[in-house]
């Protein structure tokens, strides 16, 4: 394929292709009857490559962490038809394996072949957090799971659409194994919809230059990716970088579960090998194969802004998990959480490469989504359940401080908003605030985390967290400190009590007017804390973002009772610093 496209056109090309993706997107969030879709945006769109599944376009909304998943996703059919054959223009097939195409039963994929005179151009494809999708837990959180069997209803890639026709016994089946099915019929329909509108936006596109130019133009992305990624590779000096972090625990036995990473940089080739990782566990914490690479993906896209977005950027990567490692399991390994796990993996990229290239990476962000779930039933008898995730501080970084109150950086998500949540569920928040003191210490410092307190309105509701950080704080660099650690607590009669295994809880009950509190990790700090501007610290102090007794010991600045430094004790303090 001739990739020689003029830069310009290129440039036009690449833009209204990323448009077509930011425009599924919308369709989806716009319409979409979930709050983890409509408000959240935990979903994502893009166009596949007709033989390999590797990704062409992503959209600049939707979740990364998705974007890259979906090309195994795509695989996925992509085999299926080679095994079964019969594949027709209007097909459509969905899916939730994610031993196939990645993450977690929550998330279903449908994946349409994009047809062009007869044949697959490409494959267009989109994926969404469902609301509710069986399993023992309501919103499907399970933090005691032993078997995927408990986390969910499978679905194995099947013809939604058949020529065009839907197949309507296959909705009434996700239908009938859903809590909230109204809610995943209006999503499935929105997910519809975005494959339509980009089937149109395609026929435009292809219409207008011709399928020859816009090949060419796919082409020449993707080289063009592989390209910046091995010359930006190749910039950074030869060896051998380590990080290990760990998880809590994986839900069911309270022990720590490690994470490793071993970054090789050779020329222009870069190794991640994780085999000095953790092997599987019987709790979910347990990802794919396919779910760790695409987080390596993440963390990459995160470290070289400025390579383009596509399956190039994969091209000069070795990724290493050996069989048996929790980084590349099968069934029935429960995965629910896997959110938790492929934060962590790209934790260790990130410490890993501030040792290669320091001006490139920040500190570790929160950690963890800390998925809540509570659910019960209204006076009237109907089914309510609220799922959320939660956001925290991110890390310091070379331009400046970690941002407050994030999301996690495996997305492009949002934090639902809480009048959203009280809307459509019978809770009212009684605190929804940045975290003092979170943030890790840094010449720049990390992000806070958030207070949320929320308090039960109806008679009585079941109550569930998968989070983690509640052991392990998120590292800073380069002699920064650490965040906050994670904490959760719930009420009782006699009381608020924190969980056995800290940041996982399950089955637990509260009544009306009681209420669960959740304190999320900061970010880690960049830099040593000693080298912060005075005048810095003591508007983080003013702003109540930094007490003053952390001024002085993390910091060596003293602060007087204006806000303002002690300039003399301030330089005594830190004279007398020999850290």
């Amino acid at each position: 394929m001739n990739s020689t496209l003029d830069p310009v056109t290129l440039a036009v090309l690449k833009g209204r292709l990323e448009q077509i993706a930011d425009e599924m997107d919308a369709t989806l969030f716009r319409s979409a009857f979930n709050p983890i879709i409509a408000e959240a945006h935990d979903a994502s769109h893009g166009l596949y490559d007709a033989t390999t599944g590797e990704t062409l376009v992503q959209g600049k909304s939707g979740l990364p962490i998705f974007v890259g998943v979906m090309s195994f996703a795509v695989k996925a059919v992509i085999d299926k038809v080679a095994r079964d054959g019969g594949l027709q223009d209007g097909d459509v097939y969905i899916f939730n394996d994610p031993y196939d195409g990645g993450t977690h039963l929550s998330d279903f994929k449908l994946v349409r072949p994009y047809f062009r005179d007869g044949a697959v151009f490409c494959y267009l494809a989109s994926v969404g957090h469902w609301h509710d999708v069986g399993g023992n837990v309501p919103g499907n959180y399970n933090p005691v799971a032993t078997e995927s069997f408990q986390e969910g209803m499978l679905i194995p890639p099947v013809k939604l659409f058949e020529a065009g026709k839907l197949r309507q016994d296959i909705v009434d089946i996700m239908m009938a194994n859903s809590r909230l099915p109204g809610s995943l019929y209006g999503d499935l329909n929105g997910q519809i919809n975005a494959l339509d509108l980009g089937g149109r936006r395609l026929d435009a596109l292809l219409d207008e230059y011709g399928d020859g130019t816009v090949l060419s133009a796919l082409d020449g992305l993707r080289t063009r990716a592989s390209r910046l990624m091995a010359a930006s590779i190749a910039d950074l000096p030869d060896g051998t970088y380590s990080c290990d972090d760990w998880l809590d625990n994986d839900g069911i036995v309270d022990e720590p579960l490690k994470i490793a990473l071993d970054l090789t940089i050779r020329g222009d080739r870069m190794t991640l090998d994780f085999s000095r990782s953790a092997n599987a566990c019987a709790g979910p914490v347990n990802i794919a194969r396919s779910t760790a690479v695409a987080s390596c993906y993440v963390a990459l896209k995160h470290i070289f802004a400025d390579v383009p977005a596509n399956a190039g950027v994969m091209e000069p990567i070795e990724i290493i998990i050996p069989e048996g490692s929790l980084l590349g399991v099968g069934a029935p390994k429960p995965v629910g959480g896997y959110t938790e796990t492929i934060l962590r993996v790209i934790d260790v990229m990130f410490g890993a490469m501030a040792q290669a290239a320091p001006d490139m990476v920040n500190g570790c962000a929160y950690g963890t989504i800390n998925a809540l779930s509570m659910a019960g039933h209204r006076k009237d008898g109907r089914r309510w359940v609220l799922f959320s995730f939660f956001g925290g501080g991110h890390g310091g970084h070379p331009e400046g401080d970690g941002l407050n109150h994030g999301n996690a950086p495996i997305s492009t998500a949002t934090i639902p908003p809480l009048e959203i949540l009280e809307s459509a569920y019978p809770v009212m928040f009684t605190q929804w605030a940045l975290r003092p003191d979170s943030g890790g210490a840094g010449s720049h410092r990390g992000g806070l985390g958030a207070v949320y307190e929320i308090e039960l309105l109806e008679e009585q509701a079941d109550v569930f967290l998968f989070g983690e950080r509640g052991k392990y704080p998120p590292a800073g660099v380069l002699g920064g400190g650490h965040g906050a650690l994670n904490k959760f607590a719930f009420e009782q009669d006699d009381g608020f009590h924190e969980p056995p295994l800290v940041s996982k809880a399950g089955n637990i009950s509260i009544r009306k007017g009681q209420r669960v509190r959740l304190e999320t990790p900061g970010g880690g700090g960049y830099g040593a804390a000693w080298e912060r501007d005075p005048a810095l610290v003591a508007r983080d102090v003013r702003l109540e973002f930094v007490s003053w007794q952390r001024a002085a010991d993390d910091y060596g600045v003293v602060i007087d009772e204006s806000g303002g430094v002690r300039e003399e004790e301030t330089d005594t303090l830190r004279a007398g610093n020999t850290s």
